[in-house]
């Protein structure tokens, strides 16, 4: 089969492309700890009360690891501060009860669309002592503004006195 010197051009120039964009993605993955935020399942909006989420709020799993359950319903986030101590390794359990929302935590790489029904996971390491905004950037209405949660990362000592009141 005779392929144009042209063609032959273009197929050589897709490939290149095409490993280029192969090895951003694996360079992505293994240098930066870029990952995709992941579904932990689905769940009925309604049975929110009866699940892990009637209670939102830090979870300790031992070991500096914690998970977090978030609720988001128009126009606000439950809970509306999250206490955790410095240097935890976070897994974010996040769904909606009624529309669209978003995610995302300022100075970190957390970043979900929160879809009614399914639940949301994302993990973040909080190094250091401060305090970050978790905000909606989906707009939901006209209340979006006012969705914010204050996440307060204090020295372990802390962190722990306060999530045990």
């Amino acid at each position: 089969m005779h392929i144009e010197r042209y063609e032959k051009l273009w197929i050589y120039a897709f490939v290149v492309m095409l490993a280029v964009f192969v090895a951003a993605l694996m360079a992505g993955a293994i240098l930066f700890n870029v990952r995709v935020p992941g579904s932990a399942g689905l769940m009925n909006p309604a049975d929110i009360p009866n699940s892990e989420f009637a209670n939102p709020g830090v979870r300790d799993m031992g070991d500096g690891n914690y998970n977090v359950y978030v609720v988001a319903r128009m126009w606000a986030f439950q809970p509306s501060e999250i206490v955790l101590p410095e240097g935890a390794n976070v897994t974010f359990y996040v769904t909606s009860a009624d529309i669209t929302h978003g995610f995302i935590i300022e100075h970190h790489n957390a970043n979900l669309e929160v879809i009614p029904g399914v639940i949301g996971t994302t993990r973040v390491t909080f190094p250091s002592a401060g305090t970050f905004k978790l905000q909606c950037h989906e707009y939901c209405g006209r209340g979006h503004q006012l969705m914010h949660i204050d996440i307060i990362v204090e020295e372990t000592q802390v962190a722990l006195a306060a999530n045990e009141e």
